[in-house]
């Protein structure tokens, strides 16, 4: 366990929007530290599935972390030599973090043959999870499961 609790990183804001969230996904999607490739890629595909939408780009964004952000999760604990799947809820910053990274890592999943650009391969996955057809949606119904699952051992939380 740590002995102190770590400190929060300050993120400013993106040029562009003005937005926290969006400098989060541009950090995330970031590779070998290219910061001006991933805006130019982040950008591209608030652009492009905002058009296909209709919405204004923040309003997506928003949207879209709203239908990917879990509420529950399981954590493991060690109860008399037995380690339990433990359901809990999940604070807030940690539901943006865990919708951010699921977002960045299913778009990486998408094939290559059927999207031009990485900004492709976001919006595209942008807009089927406001669809709720993702494989980031997904990944937030399997860890709901998970915690409806082990509902029985949560009295062991700490």
């Amino acid at each position: 366990m740590r002995s102190k609790r770590a400190k929060v990183k300050v993120i400013l804001p993106d040029a562009k929007y003005g937005s926290v969230q969006v400098a989060k996904l541009i950090n995330r999607a970031m590779i070998d530290g290219k910061k001006s490739v991933a805006q130019k890629q982040v950008y591209n595909a608030l652009e492009i599935a905002s058009k296909k939408s209709g919405m204004k780009p923040l309003e997506l964004l928003d949207a879209v972390l709203e239908a990917v952000t879990p509420q529950m999760e399981v954590r493991s604990r060690r109860v008399g030599g037995a380690a339990y799947q433990i359901p809990m809820p999940i604070r807030g910053v940690r539901g943006l973090s865990l919708a951010t990274r699921w977002l960045v890592t299913e778009s990486n999943k998408r094939p290559n043959k059927q999207y031009h650009t990485y900004a492709d391969k976001l919006a595209a996955e942008m807009l089927d999870s406001l669809e709720g057809q993702s494989g980031s949606v997904n990944k937030k119904n399997s860890s709901h499961k998970m915690a409806e699952a082990n509902k029985a051992f949560s009295h062991f939380r700490w």
